[in-house]
C-alpha cells in the first residue's frame, strides 16, 4: 500500500511520518521537497500532478494555513491552502478510489455556550482561519470521496514553539503572569492525533462505512490559564529555576488580549463517535503535556 503524506514539516506532518510508516510505502513531501514532486498548497492545481504521479492508496494532508491572526490579512491565502487544496486533494482521490485524511478545526463552530461540540452541531466560523478550514471540509464531502476528517484543537507538539514552551520561559523571567481563562478546550499532542489517524486508517481500510468526520483531541478540558498553571508547576517540581509564584499567575478576560481574529471561547468537543467507532481510549490531556514537558526539559 502507497501513502502520500502532505505537509511532513508542521507539528502533526512530522508524528505523521512515524506513525504511517508501518502501514506501507511513505511518500511524505512539503512545499520544499526537493525534486519533481511539489506539494505547494499556494498553488492548488498542481497537486493533481503529485497526486497521479504517486498514485496512492491513502492521502494524508496535514498541510494548513494555520496562523489564525495572520489570515486575516490574508484570506485568499488561506482559502488556496485550506479549502481550494483540500478540495483538490479530494477530487483525486475520487477517481483514484482512494483514502483522503484531513485534519480540521474547532473554530468551524462559533465557540458559544459550554456544551461541547458534536459532529453534526450548527457550525458558524468567528475568522478567516475558521471559515476556509470550514469550507475545506465541505468541498471534502461534496467530492464524494471516501475519507476521514479529524477536527482537533490546542494541538502543541514538542518540536517546535508552543503555548507550554512560551509559559516556560516567560516564568523562568517574571514574577507575575497573567493569562486567559475564558476559552475552554483540550490540549492535544501532535503525536497523539498520528497515532488516532494511522489507527483509524487501518480500520477504515477494512470497514469503508466509518469514512465521515470525528472530533479527536485528548480527554477533559481546561482554560489557558489552568493550562499555564499546569505547565509551571510541572517545571517548578522537575528544578526548573521558576520566578513566577503558583498563586502570581492571574487569570484574565479574552478581552484583555485583542487579536485580529476573534476566538471561541467554547472549544469543548464531544469525542463519542471517534471513541465508539474505532475502539480508542483517550488519555487526559494532562498526560500528553507531561510526556511532552519531559522530552523539552530533557
Amino acid at each position: 500500500m502507497k501513502i502520500l503524506l502532505l505537509g511532513k514539516n508542521g507539528q502533526v506532518g512530522w508524528e505523521l511520518q512515524r506513525s504511517l510508516a508501518p502501514l506501507g510505502e511513505l511518500v511524505a513531501l512539503d512545499f520544499d521537497s526537493p525534486g519533481p514532486l511539489t506539494a505547494d498548497f499556494s498553488a492548488p492545481e498542481s497537486l493533481a500532478a503529485t497526486v497521479r504521479a504517486v498514485a496512492p492508496q491513502i492521502i494524508v494532508n496535514a498541510a494548513a494555513h494555520t496562523a489564525v491572526d495572520k489570515a486575516e490579512s490574508e484570506p485568499d491565502f488561506a482559502r488556496a491552502l485550506n479549502a481550494a487544496s483540500p478540495a483538490v486533494l479530494a477530487r483525486e482521490a475520487k477517481t483514484l478510489g482512494a483514502w483522503l485524511m484531513h485534519y480540521s478545526t474547532d473554530y468551524v463552530f462559533d465557540g458559544s455556550g459550554s456544551t461541547p461540540w458534536v459532529e453534526d452541531s450548527a457550525t458558524g466560523p468567528l475568522s478567516v482561519y475558521g471559515q476556509t478550514k470550514l469550507e475545506g471540509e465541505q468541498a471534502i464531502r461534496a467530492s464524494g470521496c471516501r475519507h476521514l476528517i479529524f477536527r482537533t484543537s490546542w494541538v502543541y507538539a514538542a518540536r517546535g514553539g508552543n503555548f507550554a514552551k512560551t509559559m516556560l520561559k516567560l516564568a523562568q523571567e517574571r514574577e507575575r503572569l497573567t493569562v486567559i481563562d475564558d476559552q475552554i478546550g483540550s490540549p492535544t499532542g501532535a503525536d497523539l492525533l498520528a497515532d488516532l489517524t494511522a489507527h483509524a486508517l487501518r480500520h477504515a481500510r477494512q470497514r469503508p462505512e466509518v469514512a465521515g468526520t470525528y472530533h479527536a483531541v485528548a480527554q477533559g478540558e481546561t482554560s489557558w490559564h489552568g493550562y499555564a498553571k499546569h505547565v509551571v508547576e510541572f517545571a517548578r517540581a522537575k528544578g526548573l529555576p521558576i520566578k513566577v509564584a503558583a498563586d502570581a499567575i492571574a487569570s484574565v478576560p479574552t478581552s484583555t488580549f485583542p487579536t485580529p481574529a476573534k476566538r471561541p471561547h467554547n472549544s469543548r468537543m464531544n469525542t463519542s463517535k471517534l471513541r465508539g467507532t474505532f475502539d480508542f481510549s483517550l488519555p487526559a490531556w494532562q498526560a500528553g503535556v507531561d510526556r511532552m514537558l519531559t522530552e523539552v526539559l530533557g
